[in-house]
């Protein structure tokens, strides 16, 4: 700059000098008004040529500007660099900000202060049945037509969440959701969902399960205190005050069996899988299944002689590795089960046996009246029953395939079920090659 305005004294002063000379006082005149005018013409020229440069915005772009002007074309070309430069991290952070939300397994909308559609993530648009770009702009009540929803929308008061229907892609679950508004902004709003279907799931599974132990104890209370009642107020006969004694107690068996139920189930819920250290010989562990069975099959005859036909087949050396007392909890349900809904005269047979994969697999079949499908996907559910009557007859508890169930998970494998009406059924466990040992090296294999 300064070098600048030297140079144009300088030149000043010699057109001055010059102009003297030749034409005196008017020449001196003529001379500074000349170099002013050539001077304010390149600047006008120069400032031309950068307004069109800076209308390009292409900081790319030759200026072909020298001196002040050069240096302030540099001095605007570093700052679009910096101005780019910011933009790019900006733009880098947004998307990342973008992509952060995206993976959020809570849903995110935008909404303007009318309560129109700005922006939300891939979540939201399933949670709630949008379309993350043709839903855009439009207000949110009209889409999500939840009553409950609109109420709290027009109420204003934000400072709970409301508890909406969302959009299930499954016919047969519904989806459940906790929303909530948060002011932000300039009048804006920030609509956040979270699924919380499991959530209420297991709040309903409490209550049936609270539901279901109160019924199943009530009914044997209510026998017992029924004859306790008599018992105390009529006089009775020794054989009569036998016959209700003996009534008390099986009521007594009972409940004894449905508080043993509950306790296995809370301790295989709360405690670590088992260890692959012990070996459980399953030869001697299904005789004694075997003689249960035979037991509970004489029982429903003349308490002599079994009523079913009984066929086991095993391996004779297989092993697994686990919890014994497990193990032998979750066959004996399954046999007995099947002696106790298999009807008079009818066929069951158990087995053991290996698939391809080295899986140990255990399964009972009977003949008996089947299981319709409509029930075998809840068979393994706490007090479920196909048929309650029946089942309280036949002394189970309703929770025998859920302690089956558990035991086959904990143990890596699976429990399942096949059946069909008028026909009879099939359950079998399959336990992992890796729980599966061989008491003798090179011991045969069967394969189904």
């Amino acid at each position: 700059m300064l070098s600048r305005l030297l140079f144009a004294l300088f030149v000043l002063l010699v057109t001055i000098t010059c102009g003297y000379w030749l034409h005196g006082a008017t020449g001196v005149w003529m001379a500074a008004v000349g170099v002013l005018a050539g001077f304010l013409f390149n600047d006008y020229e120069k400032g031309h040529r950068l307004a069109r440069w800076l209308r390009l915005d292409d900081p790319k772009a030759e200026a072909s500007l020298t001196g002040f002007w050069g240096e302030l074309v540099d001095r605007i070309r570093r700052g679009y660099k910096t101005r780019d430069q910011l933009a790019v991290r900006n733009h880098l952070r947004l998307q990342e900000f973008l992509s952060a939300i995206q993976a959020s397994p809570n849903g995110v909308l935008l909404l303007d202060p009318e309560g129109r559609i700005e922006w939300c993530n891939q979540t939201a648009a399933a949670h709630l049945g949008l379309h993350e770009q043709r839903d855009l702009g439009q207000h949110i009540v009209n889409l999500v037509r939840d009553p409950a929803f609109t109420r709290y929308v027009a109420q204003g008061d934000f400072s709970s969440e409301v508890i909406i229907e969302g959009r299930s892609h499954s016919l047969s679950q519904s989806l459940k959701l906790q929303a909530q508004l948060h002011p932000y902004g300039e009048d804006k709003k920030l609509l956040l969902t979270r699924d919380i279907t499991a959530r209420a799931q297991a709040d309903q599974m409490r209550r049936d399960f609270v539901a279901n132990v109160s019924h199943e104890i009530r009914t044997p209370l209510t026998v017992l205190g029924g004859f306790v009642e008599t018992l105390q107020s009529l006089p009775l006969s020794a054989e009569e005050r036998q016959k209700y004694l003996d009534l008390m107690a099986v009521q007594a068996t009972r409940m004894q069996g449905l508080v043993s139920d509950l306790l296995t189930l809370s301790q295989l819920e709360g405690s670590p899988p088992p260890p692959v250290t012990e070996s459980v010989d399953l030869k001697p562990l299904m005789a004694q299944v075997k003689s249960d069975a035979l037991s509970l099959s004489a029982m429903q005859g003349d308490d002599v002689h079994p009523v079913h036909s009984l066929t086991f087949d095993l391996p004779d050396q297989l092993q697994l590795l686990g919890s014994r007392a497990e193990i032998h909890s979750a066959v004996s349900n399954l046999v007995n089960n099947a002696v106790r809904y298999t009807p008079v005269g009818g066929t069951i047979g158990v087995a053991w046996a290996m698939d391809d994969e080295g899986q140990a697999l255990f399964s009972v079949k009977d003949n008996g009246v089947g299981i319709a499908a409509e029930h075998l996907p809840r068979l393994s559910e706490r007090f479920y029953r196909v048929d309650r009557s029946r089942s309280r007859e036949s002394g189970g508890t309703g929770l025998g395939l859920a302690i089956t169930k558990h035991i086959a998970q904990r143990h890596g494998g699976s429990f399942h079920v096949q059946s069909t009406l008028g026909e009879g059924s099939c359950f079998s466990l399959a336990f992992p090659s890796q729980r599966v040992k061989w008491a003798a090296p090179g011991a045969p294999k069967p394969a189904l």
